[in-house]
């Protein structure tokens, strides 16, 4: 019988193997960047003819190679980066599978010149066509230098799916901006065609930064840092309001190398969640470290893809850092008039401005004595939780309004006592309901307006998923339980949603023939509306389901919000409104609600000043 089976020449080995390592010049900038800095080199150049096509060259004055090692280098599983299968859990270079040169020069005619800082004379060695070696020596400068011309000149079908020069040039640039972004401790060049398009000198991170991307980069940033002992982020990640329409732009880095992982990402876009329109994207730039052992990036050739250990709690993780980074920004627009030539008046959003978590002194309800201590609040939480729990069942849903006497009559105060016992007066700004939609209150800066209903929104949002977690329900017993008929697909759903509707308060009986009866409600629904309200919260998930793929807790706890909150239309008290703001400012985000919309604008004082011609 014929032999089928055949051992392959290494030369055609080579070339195969290539594809997975090298699948256009962008693959082999990046190696030899990365080979580059492996090598200790502290000033990187990269110059690049025709897209990389014609020409790559690379020279870095790392600590260079003895000929030995030169020669062992562009052999296949060839490397000084691991020895044993330990080494492999605790890769803490970028190379380690030996195969990136010798791939790249498979695949192009590849020159090597090295020279060790304490020898005299270098290595040259030159790969023909013919794959035969011609080695030499020769003094070079220290460090290594090496050249691809031709790149898949023995490969033609690789070579023709190549994109345009501007493609290809485009995707070299990004690597290169990636690479640069990782390392601020060491000096890149860049030529293209031998002019010089990017000179990143020596310097800190916010410096190269401005470097890769622009000189005003870091006014549209805010600076992420969170070390811990066992995992640490570091970074940027943009202001709300500078956010892109691109996908491309979010630099992950971990342990210094970049990745791509949808984990980290989707971690950003949700802490981001309540502050993204459709198709906006947070830019960001982030640092990972973590022990070595608890990553794989051993996941494929090109090592952009990584596993972690434990995902959900690296996912977890970053979602609060960056959730608490957005935290301390005040993301409450200003909003102004400005006249056009036509005299029309057109809105406009100032910038955001920083803010402090425990800084309450431009926002409604703040007291500060003398020596800028926060003072006592005028009610306990007890009275504060027992009073909003009947909010809801206060509210009269009349939208008739009878006159409102003048807010602005009289004075009032306050008596607050500090801990030394001495009571202090302060004014208490009064609230205004306007047309039973926004509550008008005013601050240091001006006027605060708020939407009362998705300020309940959000209230109630939060809420509902402290419920999740705690897993402690608790029912509003009905005096007369409530019996619904459903049809199978409504009744299968809620089915599967009883646990959460459980947590959230309602207490559901199932029957036969697609019944249920409602036993018991959350403190936030309106007894008489509860059958009504259920309803609205199961088609508000199911829409949630078809338009947005969410989470089963976000999307109930937003479905819940969004019907169970106060409506437009609704009539508050003062002391609901006033209960209503405390319990906003008490969240974790109070100037979005869930689904994105604004909850807080304010209009600054000298605004008015400039409309009633006081400036």
């Amino acid at each position: 019988m014929s032999q089928k089976i055949k051992i392959l020449p290494e030369n055609l080995a080579n070339k195969i193997a290539a594809g997975e390592v090298v699948n256009r010049p962008e693959s082999v900038v990046k190696e030899l960047m990365e080979n580059a800095i492996d090598a200790g080199a502290s000033s990187i150049e990269v110059m690049i003819k025709g897209a990389g096509k014609t020409l790559i060259q690379v020279f870095d004055d790392g600590e260079g190679m003895s000929e030995q090692d030169a020669v062992l280098s562009i052999q296949r599983h060839a490397t000084s980066k691991i020895a044993t299968i330990e080494d492999l859990e605790g890769i803490r270079t970028f190379g380690f599978r030996g195969e990136a040169l010798a791939s790249i020069a498979a695949v192009s005619i590849f020159e090597l010149k090295t020279e060790r800082r304490d020898e005299e004379l270098g290595t040259y060695l030159r790969i023909d066509e013919n794959a035969n070696i011609v080695k030499e020596k020769g003094s070079f400068a220290k460090g290594t230098s090496i050249l691809v011309k031709n790149l898949f000149y023995n490969v033609p079908a690789r070579r023709n799916f190549l994109k345009t020069n501007q493609t290809e040039l485009k995707h070299i640039i990004e690597t290169f901006k990636k690479i640069s972004l990782s390392y601020p401790e060491i000096a890149f060049k860049f030529y293209n065609d031998e002019d010089i398009v990017f000179d990143f000198t020596i310097g800190t991170i916010q410096e190269r930064m401005k470097q890769v991307f622009a000189e005003n980069i870091l006014d549209a940033i805010l600076y992420v840092n969170e070390i811990t002992d066992y995992i640490s982020v570091t970074g940027f990640v943009t202001k709300p309001a500078y956010l892109r329409r691109s996908k491309g732009e979010q630099y992950f880095f971990l342990n210094k190398r970049y990745v791509q992982s949808k984990i980290i990402n989707h971690a950003v876009f949700t802490a981001y969640e309540h502050v993204l329109e459709k198709g906006d994207y947070p830019f960001f730039v982030l640092f990972m470290k973590i022990d070595q052992k608890k990553v794989d990036v051993n996941v494929h050739p090109s090592k952009l893809e990584v596993k972690f250990e434990d995902e959900k709690e690296i996912y977890s993780f970053v979602q609060a850092v960056v959730k608490k980074t957005l935290g301390s920004y005040d993301l409450v627009p200003n909003i102004t008039f400005d006249g056009s030539q036509n005299e029309r008046e057109s809105l406009r959003y100032r910038k955001f401005s920083s803010s402090d978590s425990q800084d309450f002194s431009d926002r409604p309800f703040s007291a500060k004595s003398a020596n800028g201590e926060r003072r006592t609040p005028i009610m306990s939480e007890e009275e504060m939780d027992r009073m909003f729990d009947d909010l809801n069942q206060e509210i009269k849903s009349s939208s008739s309004s009878s006159p409102v006497s003048s807010p602005f009559d009289e004075k009032q105060t306050t008596e607050v006592y500090h801990e030394s016992g001495i009571a202090q007066e302060f004014e208490t700004p009064f609230l205004v309901l306007l047309h039973n939609k926004y509550i008008l209150t005013q601050i240091k800066s001006g006027l605060m307006i708020i939407d009362a209903h998705v300020a309940h929104e959000r209230i109630l949002y939060e809420v509902a998923m402290q419920s999740f977690e705690a897993n402690i329900p608790f029912a509003q017993h009905l005096l007369f339980p409530q019996a619904v008929n459903l049809d199978p697909a409504d009744y299968q759903l809620m089915k599967e949603l009883e646990p959460y509707l459980t947590n959230l308060g309602f207490e559901i009986k199932f029957q036969a023939k697609n019944k249920i009866v409602i036993v018991g409600i959350p403190s936030d629904v309106k007894v008489e509306y509860e059958v009504e309200t259920l309803l609205e919260i199961l088609n508000e998930y199911r829409k949630n389901e078809q338009y947005s793929q969410l989470e089963v807790r976000d999307n109930l706890a937003k479905s819940f919000s969004c019907k169970a909150a106060i409506k437009a239309g609704d009539k508050l008290t003062e002391k609901e409104m006033r209960i209503l703001v405390d319990k906003l400012f008490a969240t974790s985000m109070p100037y979005v609600c869930p689904h994105g919309r604004p909850i807080v604008i304010k209009i600054p004082l000298e605004e008015f000043d400039k409309r009633f011609g006081r400036t």
